[in-house]
Parts: C-alpha cells; sequence; structure tokens
C-alpha cells in the first residue's frame, strides 16, 4: 500500500484501475480488504483509490476526540495529493457517513455518490448510548468483544463471517473507540439530500441485520431520484456476499 502524511496521520491507501475516480471507504470496524473482491471488476471502469480510514488497517492512529467531519476532511489531502479534482465516493456502512459528510462540505468535489449498507440520519439516543457502552467495552477488554457480537449480525456466509471476525481482530483499540465516538455524534444528513447536484445510488441488502434496508427506503423518500438496487438475501457485506451485483450496481449508474 501507499501511504500519505496527513492531518497528523499516516494514511494508507491502494489505487488501481483506469477511468473515472471512484473513492471506496470501508465500513467500521474494517478496513480496506473488503473490497478485494469487488476491485477486479470495476479497475477497466473507474481509477479506484481505496483508503485505510485514520487508525484503520495499514494507517496509523490518532488521538480520539475526532468527528465525522474530522475523517472526511482526510479525503482532501488525498485527493489533493493524487491530483485529483471530483470523485464517486461509494461509502459503505460508516463509510457512508463520512462519505456524506464530503459531499456535505465538497460539494463541488463530489461527481457521485454510492451508499451500500448505510443510512443517512443520525443516531437515535439509543444507539448513541449504545455506541458509548462499546467503546467503554473495548477499551476494557479489547476488541475482541466487538468481533464477538458483530461478526454473526454482519454475514450470513460463513466464509465471510471468518472473514471479517478475523479482520476486527486486527484492528487497533484506539481506532474501534474512536469511530465508534465519531459516530455517535454524527450530523443527520437528511435534510441536505434534497440539495444533492450528483447522481445518489443506493445498494442494499434485504437481510441487513446492522442497517435495515427501510433506512435506504427513507433516503428515496426525501430524494426520490435516489436509485436503489435491492439485493435479495445480502447482509451488511454486499461487496463481499454478491460483488459482481455491486458492481453492476455501481457502474450502470455511475456511467
Amino acid at each position: 500500500m501507499n501511504t500519505l502524511l496527513v492531518d497528523g496521520f499516516n494514511l494508507a491507501y491502494t489505487r488501481r484501475g483506469k477511468g473515472n475516480p471512484l473513492m471506496l471507504v470501508h465500513g467500521y470496524p474494517l478496513d480496506s480488504s473488503i473490497w478485494n473482491d469487488l476491485t477486479p471488476l470495476l479497475e477497466k471502469d473507474f481509477d479506484l483509490i481505496s483508503p485505510d480510514l485514520r487508525g484503520f488497517g495499514q494507517s496509523t492512529t490518532t488521538p480520539s476526540g475526532y468527528t465525522i467531519s474530522d475523517m472526511a476532511d482526510d479525503f482532501v489531502g488525498l485527493l489533493d495529493h493524487l491530483g485529483i479534482e471530483k470523485a464517486i465516493l461509494a461509502g459503505h456502512s460508516m463509510g457512508g457517513y463520512i462519505s456524506l459528510a464530503f459531499a456535505r462540505k465538497y460539494p463541488q468535489r463530489v461527481s457521485g455518490l454510492a451508499l451500500i449498507a448505510s443510512q443517512a440520519g443520525a443516531d437515535t439516543p439509543e444507539g448513541k448510548e449504545r455506541r458509548y457502552k462499546t467503546a467503554a467495552e473495548v477499551d476494557e477488554k479489547g476488541v475482541g468483544s466487538v468481533a464477538d457480537s458483530m461478526t454473526p449480525k454482519l454475514s450470513n456466509e460463513t466464509g465471510v463471517r471468518a472473514f471479517v471476525r478475523e479482520l476486527i481482530g486486527r484492528q487497533s483499540r484506539q481506532a474501534v473507540t474512536g469511530a465508534l465516538k465519531a459516530m455517535a455524534e454524527r450530523e443527520d444528513s437528511m435534510p441536505i439530500l434534497p440539495s444533492f447536484g450528483f447522481p445518489l445510488v443506493l445498494i442494499h441488502g434485504d437481510s441487513d441485520q446492522l442497517i435495515p434496508i427501510e433506512r435506504a427506503m427513507d433516503i428515496v423518500s426525501v430524494k426520490p431520484s435516489a436509485k436503489l438496487f435491492e439485493l435479495k438475501g445480502a447482509g451488511h457485506m454486499p461487496m463481499m456476499e454478491f460483488p459482481r451485483q455491486v458492481a453492476d450496481g455501481l457502474m450502470h449508474f455511475m456511467r
């Protein structure tokens, strides 16, 4: 992987393919390796940039106390370094929250937005409380507790479960707690959706146990031009469960 010093940490990323710039933004508590099955299907059509978010994967850790908006700012340095003025952003789960924050702050740099197993609303008070409780458990017990609780909810496929369980276990305690707190305090992006002047595509499994497909339908209700690709039988990891269908959805709409 390549690395770039940005916002006080070393941001790791890969770049492959040619065509329109497309940044693939992984979810919590994972890293860019979740795109491994998808990138070969897209590299003939897109210039693919896949970063490891701060603290995750091969990116170095930063002190906690940052926000989802701060994580979006990290992309500015990366795009500037690569000489890319505008890009499509495809964000999975938490990666969708970050992509929405980027679109809010830098709409002139977005040529399209894809939300994969994600949502636009903020956490409920109960959801926020759960995130802080999980962060405290990680501080006390380590990331194994997250791997134990999340893995069964991410996918019904045995192979995908084994991959993500091992992947979660490799992530740093500080990255996991920092991301949890950032997600808990994120802004509600639903009100800004009608202002988006670029294409918006939603790719969501109907068996997602973490973010139900109704959250994608909520987005369509306030942004009717958004295109929803519903994947039958897919859980929270559609890029691993149904990579061809995810690639087709991105290529069909983003072209």
